[in-house]
């Protein structure tokens, strides 16, 4: 179902995926959706991790430019060429968001799931997709007291020269990192991946910081022609371990 949260610079609509079975309370979880924005796929995989037993919040982040149906992707991403369109027309959003905006909406974004029926209160984990790994490493750094697990997946400039680098807020962060990089991946290189680890291992965090071999970046988005199946599957069986062992433990 999809609900609207005041954010940052207005109203923004967010996906809310339930457990189908069980009694809560459920601990929660943000996931941070890939650059195509909310659709199908970021609410299948937002259900495949609420049955496990979370409460899944998935927000619109990009929802100055638009709502979740004006930022649909308009062609078929199965292509490499509509894959490649879609890209063209969602990339500069992913520039606009920049980390002095993202930063008082992930704010909201904690403070709404904090305040959803059904959701326990305590510790929350965080999971994001390409650009969303960004926003998901952000929130484990500005919310260190709340964030006990932190995924990233296919991610891209985790670890850059820019001085808002999400890599260099790290120290702050208390949560158990997960990453599963995309091989050969031109927008989280392996320097870029041997960085990030570098900063794991200097600020002590318990962390995974692996390239998945073969899997090209967007490997878990089935709606496009980037899908991979086993890395997919390997990042849900990674996440899950994250999640169960920091939220349920």
């Amino acid at each position: 179902m999809l609900i609207e949260i005041q954010a940052a610079a207005g109203p923004a609509e967010a996906l809310v995926a339930r457990p189908s079975s069980g009694t809560g309370p459920f601990p929660g979880v943000i996931l941070y959706m890939d650059a195509f924005g909310l659709r199908p796929r970021i609410e299948e995989m937002a259900q495949r991790i609420a049955d496990w037993g979370y409460v899944v919040l998935a927000p619109n982040v990009f929802y100055r430019d638009g709502t979740v149906e004006q930022l649909a992707p308009a062609v078929d991403m199965s292509t490499q060429e509509g894959r490649e369109a879609a890209g063209k027309a969602a990339f500069p959003r992913v520039g606009h968001l920049t980390s002095d905006k993202a930063l008082p909406d992930i704010d909201a974004w904690v403070a709404a799931l904090a305040g959803l029926d059904g959701v326990a209160p305590g510790p929350i984990g965080t999971t994001g997709y390409c650009m969303g790994a960004r926003l998901a490493v952000r929130t484990a750094t500005a919310h260190p007291a709340v964030v006990a697990a932190c995924g990233g997946f296919h991610g891209g400039g985790l670890a850059t020269d820019e001085p808002d680098s999400p890599h260099r807020g790290l120290g702050n962060a208390r949560a158990r990192f997960v990453f599963g990089h995309a091989d050969n991946d031109r927008s989280m290189a392996p320097d870029a991946v041997a960085r990030l680890g570098d900063a794991l291992r200097d600020t002590g965090l318990e962390a995974s910081n692996v390239i998945y071999t073969g899997a090209p970046h967007g490997y878990t988005m089935a709606d496009t022609s980037a899908f991979h199946p086993e890395a997919t599957e390997r990042h849900f069986r990674e996440l899950r371990a994250l999640l169960d062992g920091t939220l349920k433990a």
